[in-house]
């Protein structure tokens, strides 16, 4: 039997940094919450943007694009754990297994249900519309593979030139976007998926070893930086994607998104004390702990949960307004209630997958968890570009500069998964 949550929250030690715990939860709460209230789904079951439909409230996602604090979180606590475990290896398998095995079980499932429903030709309407979304969000998972890969040599720089690496990591997006908007250098801008979030990233190390020391400062310039080239440059108001915009913020990310990036983490900062005094509150914590248990395997289903939630409506003849009319806003706290419901019993389902395995010592050898993280990673990311539609006619999605089918992507992820969960052999003990 697992530890109960009010256990684990009894036991944990005094100098634990609560706090990063709070923002990690939060962040994946908001980004939940966010794409709920995005979806703007119509009668005859096509998935719009409710930012596209009332452009009005791009202006909101400078405050609710939050990805940027889960990662500057995920810097922070990779830092403390590859210290406490420094053999690269072993430092893989123990921060990937709660999140590479309810992901793959998330793929297998719905890779399962793609085909069946493709086989039987039910897969018009919203359920071809689901196939393509489900799996969007794994971009943040490949992304997140990456700068667990990253760590151990981006940390020994850290600790070597403190600021001076993020610096380099942040010039590098500044020159990316040089040669993208002024010189038109083809594939340049997939560069800034590493140099923007790796620099997010590395904020998070600069946390952990208490070298945030001005956060209105950090806040400030990220703020007048992000205002600046979205009014003067060629970069869009929405820190989200935008269906049909030339220029995204977030695929591939800009200097724009990378600024937007520091003015969370500042501002995120600079609420440190009062959102530590409140997570210390016990049935505070309990509940923050409750949630990190199971924060990743919401997070892969809570897609499903809210299109099941209008594919019920739709079935059973419920009425859909417009999208933003005033009748559609009434609906919202009714489907957020009826998608948290379905996301609950999702979890309850497949929870059991995040649980944390056997501690082990090993982990494989480390050229073959460097090798399984990569295949993993571009497995990952080229699901999210392809969907799950149209499995059996061959569908293509670009990943960077190449083409990718789903299936091909789903056997690199789960070859790169078997091969970070491969223990090591006894000869080499």
């Amino acid at each position: 039997m697992g530890i109960s949550a009010r256990e684990l929250a009894a036991a944990t030690p005094a100098t634990r940094d609560r706090y990063v715990d709070l923002l990690r939860v939060a962040s994946l709460a908001v980004v939940v919450l966010g794409h709920w209230l995005m979806a703007a789904v119509t009668v005859d079951g096509q998935v719009g943007n409710l930012l596209a439909v009332v452009p009005e409230l791009q202006v909101v996602t400078w405050l609710f694009q939050v990805m940027p604090v889960f990662f500057f979180v995920g810097g922070f606590s990779h830092a403390l754990a590859h210290r406490s475990r420094p053999q690269y290896a072993a430092f893989l398998r123990a921060r990937l297994q709660r999140l590479l095995r309810p992901t793959m079980v998330f793929v297998g499932v719905w890779g399962a249900a793609a085909l069946v429903l493709q086989l039987s030709g039910a897969d018009g309407g919203l359920t071809g519309v689901a196939l393509r979304l489900v799996t969007q969000p794994l971009w943040f998972i490949g992304i997140y593979l990456a700068m667990v890969a990253f760590t151990p040599p981006l940390l020994r720089l850290h600790e070597r030139w403190g600021w001076g690496a993020f610096a380099v990591l942040a010039g590098g997006a500044v020159a990316v976007d040089v040669l993208r908007f002024a010189a038109d250098v083809p594939f340049v801008e997939f560069l800034n998926f590493a140099f923007v979030w790796l620099a997010v990233h590395q904020l998070g190390f600069l946390r952990a070893d208490g070298m945030i020391r001005r956060p209105a400062l950090l806040a400030g310039a990220g703020l007048l930086g992000a205002t600046a080239l979205v009014a003067l440059g060629p970069y869009p108001l929405s820190m989200v994607g935008m269906p049909g915009e030339k220029v995204s913020n977030m695929a591939p990310p800009t200097l724009a998104l990378l600024c937007h990036g520091l003015w969370l983490v500042g501002a995120v900062e600079l609420l440190r004390g009062p959102g530590a005094r409140f997570v210390a509150r016990a049935r505070v914590w309990r509940a923050v702990v409750a949630a990190n248990g199971i924060a990743m395997t919401a997070f892969l289903w809570h897609l499903t949960a809210m299109l099941g939630v209008y594919g019920a409506m739709l079935g059973f003849g419920a009425g859909l307004p417009a999208p933003a009319s005033g009748a559609w806003w009434a609906q919202v706290p009714l489907r957020f209630a009826a998608a948290a419901a379905l996301t609950a019993a999702l979890v309850a389902v497949f929870r059991r997958f995040e649980a944390p395995g056997p501690t082990r010592r090993d982990g494989g050898s480390g050229p073959l968890a460097a090798l399984g993280i990569t295949l993993a990673l571009l497995g990952i990311l080229g699901l999210s570009a392809t969907g799950l539609g149209g499995l059996l006619e061959g569908h293509t999605a670009t990943l960077i500069a190449f083409e990718v089918t789903a299936p091909a992507a789903v056997a690199m992820a789960l070859a790169g998964w078997l091969l970070v969960e491969r223990p090591t052999s006894r000869r080499s003990r």
